[in-house]
């Protein structure tokens, strides 16, 4: 019988230094994940992904770090191809990258979309090609989208627009994978209570969906606390396996689809 659960098991989290990533990353190691190797993109964030690997170590889960622009294939394909060398294997491969602009549909330039389809869109396809291609047979993938892909919010074109085939490569993956016992999932939270949602709203929209979802009193902030997407995120690689193909779409914490 296949065992789905964390303990022994070897995980690669791209954008694993800080916020969801790094929450996620801190809590399969307590939960007796062998390795995880973590990725950041930039010396900016290099003293997260520092802190991130002590934490994990101190949870007792051996930890690596390797620093990479994922916008291009080659930089992807070789992130797997270091993290598996370094761990002997990789299990489980989340994808928390993403980028957010909101602005109208006018006033975005060719390179402000180009920007947001390299780093949401193209990133995640190349992420699943070679989680495809590195991860162990009954392995997991999981990839980061949002719940706009099932909600209408104006301004928003550019970041659910190239987040939307993510959940097509999500479904295609499930497809070409399932006869390796390769579970392919996607989530999709509501607005984090984290740095990328407020860089991108004004004191007024701030408040407004802090308020907006009618689960928003029973949040520490009125928005999507990272600590109750993790567990989500945890169940989709463990006991929800099965749901292979799924986007689950959650605000603040809790179902919506």
């Amino acid at each position: 019988m296949v065992d789905h659960s964390i303990t022994g098991k070897n995980v690669l989290i791209a954008g694993g230094a800080k916020n969801l990533g790094g929450l996620l990353a801190r809590d399969l190691a307590e939960r007796g994940a062998q390795a995880v190797a973590i990725h950041y993109n930039s010396d900016a964030t290099k003293a997260a992904a520092d802190q991130t690997i002590a934490m994990i170590e101190a949870a007792g889960a051996t930890a690596f770090a390797f620093q990479a622009n994922l916008t291009g294939a080659d930089a992807m394909a070789q992130l797997f191809v270091d993290a598996k060398a370094a761990m002997g294997g990789i299990d489980i491969a989340v994808n928390t990258v993403g980028k957010v602009l909101k602005k109208p549909m006018s006033d975005i330039t060719e390179a402000e979309f180009d920007e947001m389809n390299a780093v949401n869109s193209k990133s995640a396809f190349f992420f699943i090609k070679e989680a495809g291609k590195h991860v162990n047979d009954n392995g997991k993938i999981c990839t980061l989208v949002t719940s706009l892909l099932g909600a209408f919010t104006m301004y928003y074109a550019s970041y659910a627009g190239t987040k939307a085939p993510v959940e097509h490569y999500t479904r295609a993956a499930s497809k070409e994978l399932g006869n390796r016992g390769i579970s392919v999932t996607a989530i999709g939270p509501g607005p984090m209570d984290t740095p990328f949602f407020y860089g991108q709203e004004a004191p007024d929209a701030q408040a407004y969906h802090k308020m907006a979802a009618a689960l928003s009193p029973f949040s520490k902030t009125g928005l999507t606390d990272i600590e109750d997407i993790v567990p989500w995120i945890r169940f989709m690689v463990t006991d929800g396996w099965w749901m292979t193909g799924q986007t689950i779409l959650v605000n603040g914490g809790y179902t919506t689809k």
